[in-house]
């Protein structure tokens, strides 16, 4: 067939953390409407892995994450549910709120990994939009899909302040 700049191997090598948020997100909304809420968070990790894995995309589940204080490494058994692409940590619960410690723990995650982006998913939610959490470790704004290079003028202008705020906040 015809070279498609977006096959699986031209998306997994270049896709930013947005672009898989994207598709990790259409997933959860089709298993939502599939099993709906109220398994256990097992369930929905399995399923999901699977789904990811339909979109040729690399998963890696229940990762250990180490945390290293001076020149100790601490294996406590902190684990993130799935990484995806090495670029994104999703952390799948199945609860009645998600509380402001399960932010944290994401965000430290994030943090001790360096990777920028993580999704804190409630499946149990009616709505799994409302149970869509994104947490950023310093992700840089500018989306893959317009590229500094072909901003000018106006639009770059408009960008570059968006950032200024983005960091000063």
């Amino acid at each position: 067939g015809a070279f498609c700049p977006w096959s699986a191997f031209a998306r997994n090598n270049y896709m930013d953390e947005n672009g898989l948020s994207k598709i990790i997100v259409e997933c959860c909304l089709k298993i939502h409407r599939t099993l709906g809420p109220g398994l256990l968070e097992s369930v929905y990790e399995e399923v999901l892995n699977y789904e990811l894995k339909k979109h040729k995309l690399k998963c890696k589940r229940q990762v250990g994450i180490p945390v290293i204080y001076e020149s100790i490494k601490l294996d406590i058994g902190f684990k993130a549910d799935i990484v995806v692409e090495d670029k994104v940590i999703i952390e799948l619960k199945s609860v009645e709120k998600i509380m402001p410690v399960h932010k944290k723990q994401l965000l430290t995650y994030l943090k001790i990994t360096k990777i920028k982006l993580g999704l804190l998913i409630n499946f149990n939610d009616e709505l799994i939009k409302n149970g869509i959490t994104r947490i950023v470790n310093n992700l840089y704004p500018l989306r893959a899909s317009c590229p500094r290079r072909f901003l000018s003028g106006e639009r770059l202008r408009e960008r570059l302040i968006s950032i200024y705020v983005f960091v000063q906040s």
